[in-house]
């Protein structure tokens, strides 16, 4: 939003690094695991089983061959061409393929399906290269539409998909959306392509998932494990809300789909956390639910668009709701309203505290962040604000999220930890601090083992208020400390603004 709630950082391909988390490059792969009980228990002697346990193994499938033969039609290799020349992108100059071995980019290429042409054994490189890469998809249409990732098909100059049975054929892209990785492409021709659809219901924790894609450039393959976790953010932007699975996927699984039982959808294949590059079964999905949204979109007119509310936010800490009163640190806090944005124009003020969107209750920023991106521009809605105490309800319509603007919910630097009132800071009136304006008080000197250094505050920053007050000299800020701790608060709320930004900075007191 700025709106750092409102937009989401674009998907980049990161490199499979030791404890890193790496988008897939290459496809699926889709592994069959089965359980089996021995009727006998370690004793020797048969071992009960309830009825409600017989009843449970009596469905369990003893495969996956019916419901992989169902789907696995309907599932694509992604083969792009890339043309250097025509690509002036910061990704492209970052992943392109170097074939000297000593090469800094040799790895990463190879790792996710790149291969580059000239520059071979130590030649000069030339300047014309085409790069070519490998991914999964999945039709959803009879009539050729398809879901990919967008890091698979971004700046692709040409797309080409084989099926299952082998046939080939050449795509267009449809749309892409970054900030989610996903993508729709086409393929004209036929009306009769095998397709499979989303789920309609969010896979609950211990479920069975099947996997398909293309690991590796290997072809279509099948990998089984269970739900792990849902609602994972990885540090990939403001909407993450990724479902994990233990389904091994690897480097061309990009794009592939992830099965329930149903032979439905419940995610696209994306990311996975690797020390080594391959897969340790910790997998990322992007849930149906929201690439349902994000393709409905594509297909009706190539991009997608996000409601706008307009302001800078962060996370309720624990440290923040007691000094501002609130019983439980749940909700994003309003660092700064963009001007003119629809919440600046509906009165919401920094220090507001947003609990809930049309009656839904808001985690954190990063809820608010996903909840305000799934709305349209220009729809109602109404946010239950919590303003300097007391709790009210304030109606506004969104705008639309601008492309450039790159929302994000900043998630703060306030910690937990012990302090007291004396904050470890030397403090002057912006007024006579030249460049800081006429509001506040410039920190002028941190000291590094106190709790504002502690906390993120450094030198330069400007303190507009504390406790909910405006400072002008080093006597309000002292007379506020003063007064949060007789009112028994253990920590102070204090409004740092910065050449960035401006944020909410809960500071202990003792």
């Amino acid at each position: 939003m700025n709106d750092r709630v409102n937009s989401d950082t674009t998907t980049s391909r990161k490199i499979l690094r030791p404890r890193r988390l790496a988008l897939l490059g290459t496809v699926a792969a889709l592994g069959v695991a089965v359980l089996a009980a021995s009727p006998a228990s370690p004793f020797g002697m048969t071992s009960f089983i309830a009825p409600a346990q017989a009843a449970e193994n009596a469905t369990t499938p003893p495969g996956f061959g019916d419901l992989v033969a169902k789907v696995k039609p309907a599932v694509i290799s992604v083969r792009v061409r890339i043309d250097q020349d025509n690509d002036k992108s910061a990704m492209l100059q970052q992943n392109r393929m170097d074939q000297d071995e000593d090469s800094p980019f040799d790895q990463f290429s190879r790792q996710f399906g790149f291969r580059g042409q000239g520059g071979m054994n130590g030649m000069p490189r030339q300047r014309h290269q085409v790069i070519t890469g490998e991914g999964s998809g999945f039709f959803i249409s009879a009539d050729g539409f398809a879901v990919t990732n967008n890091h698979v098909v971004d700046h692709a100059e040409s797309v080409q998909v084989t099926m299952d049975d082998g046939a080939t054929y050449t795509a267009k892209v449809v749309g892409t959306d970054p900030k989610t990785d996903l993508a729709l492409i086409k393929v004209d021709g036929k009306k009769d392509f095998p397709f499979v659809k989303f789920s309609d219901q969010k896979p609950r924790i211990g479920d069975w998932v099947v996997a398909v894609g293309n690991p590796f450039g290997l072809g279509g393959t099948v990998t089984a494990g269970i739900v792990s976790a849902s609602g994972r953010d990885i540090g990939n932007g403001p909407y993450d809300d990724f479902i994990q699975i233990d389904a091994p996927i690897n480097k061309g699984n990009s794009g592939g789909p992830a099965f329930d039982m149903n032979g439905n959808v419940i995610g696209v294949n994306t990311a996975i956390y690797s020390p080594s590059g391959g897969s340790v079964g910790i997998g990322f999905d992007i849930p149906s639910t929201t690439a349902k949204l994000v393709v409905a979109q594509l297909k009706d007119k190539g991009a997608v668009t996000r409601g706008w509310l307009g302001v800078q936010v962060q996370p309720v800490t624990a440290e923040i709701a007691d000094s501002l009163g609130l019983k439980e640190a749940r909700g994003a806090i309003v660092d700064n309203p963009q001007d003119g944005s629809p919440a600046a124009k509906a009165g919401i003020e920094a220090g507001d505290v947003i609990t809930a969107v049309n009656g839904t209750a808001i985690k954190d920023s990063r809820d608010l962040a996903r909840t305000i991106a799934t709305l349209a521009p220009g729809s109602s809605v109404k946010l239950d604000v919590v303003h300097k105490g007391d709790s009210k309800t304030v109606t506004l319509a969104l705008g639309e999220l601008p492309n450039e603007r790159q929302a994000k919910a900043d998630e703060g630097k306030a910690q937990s930890g012990n302090g007291t009132p004396r904050l470890g800071l030397a403090l002057a009136p912006a007024g006579e601090v030249q460049g800081a304006g006429q509001k506040g008080v410039v920190v002028t000197e941190v000291d590094p083992q106190g709790p504002a250094a502690q906390h993120g505050i450094q030198t330069g920053d400007v303190i507009l208020n504390v406790g909910g007050k405006p400072v002008a000299n080093v006597g309000d800020v002292r007379s506020e400390l003063a007064q949060a701790k007789s009112s028994g608060k253990n920590s102070v709320l204090l409004q740092v603004k910065n050449a960035d930004a401006t944020r909410f900075v809960a500071v202990p007191l003792a």
